[in-house]
């Protein structure tokens, strides 16, 4: 399994067994959005991975974006939702999952949050960015 894939699992079973993201956002965590789904959501997507060789580390830095939905009026429900993602990903709820694929977790940092109003001039778009640093077991 690919150390991004393996990373993937992680991020999404850690947002799914976060009670603040549970409370924002239900199950509503998606790869690949639903035609009809409900506001808010959550996304998990844009996985950019590098090969790291420094000096003893043989690990991999993998940057990807969580983008939270929202159609509330105004950014509150965005800002709640970007918070809460940054909340529930950290070292120790990520560590098992990937601990199982034979990864260990070095880092992970959030890169950048951002909200912005969609085109539509309805939904709000907050964007958390991460950076992750990852290596064998």
């Amino acid at each position: 399994m690919s150390a991004a894939l393996a990373l993937q699992g992680a991020v999404v079973a850690a947002l799914k067994a976060d009670a603040a993201i549970a409370e924002l956002v239900g199950a509503r965590i998606y790869d690949a959005v639903p035609a009809e789904a409900a506001f808010p959501y959550l996304v998990v997507d844009g996985w950019d991975a590098l090969p790291d060789p420094a000096d003893a580390y043989d690990g991999v830095d993998i940057a990807f974006v969580v983008h939270a939905w929202s159609r509330a009026v105004g950014f509150p429900e965005t800002h709640r939702l970007a918070a809460a993602v940054e909340g529930a990903l950290f070292e120790d709820a990520l560590s098992p999952a990937l601990a199982a694929a034979g990864l260990r977790l070095v880092e992970i940092r959030v890169e950048r949050t951002h909200a912005l109003r969609d085109p539509d001039g309805h939904t709000r778009h907050g964007v958390v960015s991460f950076e992750a640093m990852l290596e064998p077991i």
